[in-house]
């Protein structure tokens, strides 16, 4: 922890205190709670949590800028590809989309607008079910689909209910709390959230559950003395729930993460776990409570093997540029300079953007993970 985090008043200042108060609270009922429970209230308590206000998050108004922020252009080549699986499961209506972490719906936006542009077939067999816990994210999707004479697609999910089409999930995983750990003298140690001196503290004690034990052994993976990581175990619950959902279709799964030998490499020696706020990045996560949002590494790994175990088939992992590359959106670049009314100063930004996204330093380097139940 830095120097202010002690006790300092400025971290009081820059988090939200009643969300404060409440983790204080439960950490003196427990004596302490491991990160993952510090992660899941600082990010969805109900009425606190980073995900749950009205504030703006995403975006360059908020804390950080995803790819379907960064250009609808992302949005457009998605739709290719979707139009592509439509095809290949022999045009079934209604095609569902179910977005996880959908937002104010910028992705999707993005993904009609480009069906559209494109004459699309799948536009007309299009149903969009948005999967989205904060109502006011939620109506604001709503209002921009319907401003944009989308209305007609938007569905609500219906509870238990199997779809055929695909699951799309973009930067979401990435916000699954996570058990954080470290070797020591050979054993594999949790570090819990305590309340010391005025404020929020590591301290390491025993796993809390062998099922963290138990997915790093299943995964091969040993950590090096004094390493730190993180261990997210909610991601295969939810993908037992897409598996369960999907009688027949495709699931997309974009993100920042490795497979499990790469992340858990020894040259990660303090693990991935990140804050974000105002489009700076730094590592501590008591900082800014309720008021940052806080990520880590996707293991594609686990999904991999949590995917093959409820009856999905992996079909592909690859890096966004290769599957960006692949999906045409080199093809939608060229062909808007042919779009009648497209200024330079929009063909401009429509190109630097890709550039971003298929940076292999940047975004190009995310990962697309393709799953799929075709029968």
């Amino acid at each position: 922890m830095s120097e202010q985090g002690a006790g300092g008043r400025g971290y009081w200042d820059e988090s939200n205190e009643a969300l404060v108060a409440i983790i204080r609270d439960r950490i003196a009922d427990a004596g302490r709670i491991t990160f993952a429970a510090f992660m899941e209230l600082a990010l969805y308590h109900p009425e606190y949590g980073y995900y749950r206000t009205d504030a703006v998050r995403a975006g360059r108004a908020g804390d950080f800028i995803t790819a379907p922020e960064a250009h609808a252009i992302f949005g457009h080549t998605i739709a290719r590809r979707l139009a592509a699986m439509w095809r290949q499961l022999d045009r079934p209506e209604p095609f569902t989309l179910r977005e996880y972490g959908a937002g104010a719906g910028t992705l999707a936006l993005a993904i009609l607008d480009g069906l559209r542009t494109d004459g699309d077939d799948l536009l007309a067999a299009l149903r969009y079910e948005p999967v989205e816990i904060n109502p006011a994210r939620e109506a604001e999707l709503a209002e921009r689909l319907g401003e944009a004479g989308f209305a007609d697609h938007l569905c609500q999910p219906e509870p238990g209910g199997r779809i055929t089409g695909c699951v799309l999930a973009n930067e979401f995983v990435d916000a699954f709390p996570v058990h954080r750990v470290e070797m020591r003298d050979g054993e594999l140690r949790e570090i819990y959230v305590v309340w010391r001196d005025g404020w929020f503290a590591d301290e390491p004690g025993p796993l809390s559950t062998p099922e963290i034990a138990e997915r790093l052994e299943r995964e091969g993976v040993t950590l090096a003395e004094g390493q730190r990581a993180e261990v997210a175990l909610g991601p295969a619950g939810w993908i037992a729930e897409v598996a369960a959902a999907l009688e027949r279709g495709y699931a997309l799964v974009i993100d920042y993460g490795y497979p499990a030998a790469e992340l858990y490499g020894p040259e990660r020696r303090d693990g991935t776990l990140k804050a974000y706020t105002r489009h700076t990045v730094h590592d501590d996560p008591y900082r800014a409570v309720g008021e940052q949002d806080l990520t880590a590494h996707v293991d594609f790994t686990a999904l991999m093997d949590a995917a093959r175990d409820h009856g999905l088939t992996v079909l592909d992992l690859t890096t966004q540029a290769d599957f960006l590359a692949n999906a045409g959106i080199g093809e939608i670049l060229v062909a808007m300079q042919r779009r009648p009314g497209i200024t330079a100063e929009e063909y401009l930004a429509a190109r630097a953007a890709v550039m971003h996204l298929i940076d292999p330093g940047g975004m190009g380097r995310f990962r697309v993970l393709t799953l799929g139940r075709e029968t």
